[in-house]
């Protein structure tokens, strides 16, 4: 069986790409196919796999923006030739599941979610832009859904990165999906017999993610919260902030990540992710984990059990849900136990019987 790994991009590290390292483990005679490749802002094992980029490659800028190149992927996608693969699984968020294949190919898509320039979020896409470049891009927009559309019907198979993913699948482009969770490394991180007196939030600091709501909950509780990570929404979080209860320490090693995140009381996780691994390094740790009861929390977070999940997001909700989980005893045997179903060892047996028990139904078929 030949196999083929396309990826949107290769220019930054990410859940995405540790997917992919997966993936690659699974078939490591698999070349990567991929849009760009930057082997600096890469891990190691990249420079390991023959890895072959797209005519965009070619271009100069020193930082790839996959923004500023989205109406030309979908181009560099079809260019590829795979006919020689018996099976290809693309690694899509994006075009990477716009490949050609043959009749004979199986075509496996793992999908983080359906492209969401194109879907709901088209205004974020443009936020900033000036009215006549919104209007462009919007109209633009209109035909990257009809190809996002019809791409997805080249798709053999469809795997979604969460049931929230699987229901948008299905939703933009009426198929069907199983689910299979991304690999998170449990085995980094591990329970510490330190319990601090803190709350504990570690993500780049943007809107969507909410954790303007983890910083006034706690401050109006008098609650300690510590925050690691930086972004462009730190300056309005500090803002916020009662500076008696919420420290802010900008970004980290991941040494200091892994001590802070174990010996905390809670993790806070108060935005809406199509999976989120966070949560899960959280309960590695033996930790629990407060979130809001939308997307990927359904999947990673057992209310009562590894965390409490609340229903509407707000201030006054996340209130709630703080002072619930102070009232309760939570076990890290059991929490810990309840993560390790998410190791990439269990995504890399999931993943190989998926695609071979397929291959072998569509020889059948031959």
């Amino acid at each position: 069986m030949k196999v083929a790994i396309v990826h949107d991009w290769l220019t930054n590290m990410g859940g995405a790409e540790q997917v992919v390292i997966n993936l690659h483990k699974c078939f490591p005679e698999a070349p990567i196919y991929t849009s760009f490749y930057l082997p600096d802002k890469m891990d190691e094992e990249f420079k390991k796999m023959n890895i072959i980029t797209s005519s965009l490659q070619k271009k100069k800028d020193k930082e790839y923006n996959h923004k500023k190149y989205l109406p030309f992927l979908p181009k560099a996608f079809e260019e590829f030739n795979l006919n020689e693969y018996d099976v290809v699984i693309s690694s899509c968020s994006a075009c990477s599941k716009g490949i050609i294949t043959g009749p004979h190919t199986l075509h496996i898509c793992y999908c983080y979610t359906p492209m969401r320039y194109a879907w709901e979020m088209r205004d974020e896409y443009t936020d900033g832009m000036s009215k006549m470049k919104t209007k462009l891009i919007r109209y633009f927009m209109n035909y990257m859904r009809l190809w996002d559309f019809d791409s997805a019907q080249r798709v053999d198979e469809f795997i979604g990165i969460s049931n929230e993913v699987k229901k948008r699948i299905n939703k933009h482009y009426r198929r069907e999906a199983e689910v299979i969770f991304p690999p998170v490394r449990t085995e980094l991180f591990k329970p510490s017999p330190n319990d601090g007196d803190y709350y504990f939030v570690v993500s780049r600091l943007v809107k969507y993610k909410r954790y303007d709501l983890a910083v006034q909950a706690c401050s109006n509780l008098h609650k300690k919260l510590v925050i690691i990570g930086d972004g462009p929404e730190r300056e309005h979080l500090e803002a916020l902030a009662n500076k008696e209860y919420v420290t802010f320490m900008g970004r980290q090693p991941d040494d200091v990540v892994k001590k802070y995140m174990s010996e905390c009381k809670a993790l806070l996780f108060p935005g809406e992710e199509d999976f989120g691994i966070v949560p899960v390094e959280a309960e590695s740790c033996g930790k629990p984990v407060i979130a809001f009861g939308r997307g990927g929390a359904l999947d990673t977070v057992v209310d009562g059990k590894t965390g409490i999940l609340f229903k509407n997001q707000t201030v006054e909700d996340l209130e709630k849900a703080i002072e619930k989980f102070e009232e309760l005893q939570f076990d890290k045997n059991v929490i810990r136990e309840h993560a390790v179903k998410f190791d990439e060892k269990e995504f890399r047996r999931q993943m190989i019987d998926f695609i071979n028990e397929k291959y072998k139904e569509k020889m059948e078929e031959v």
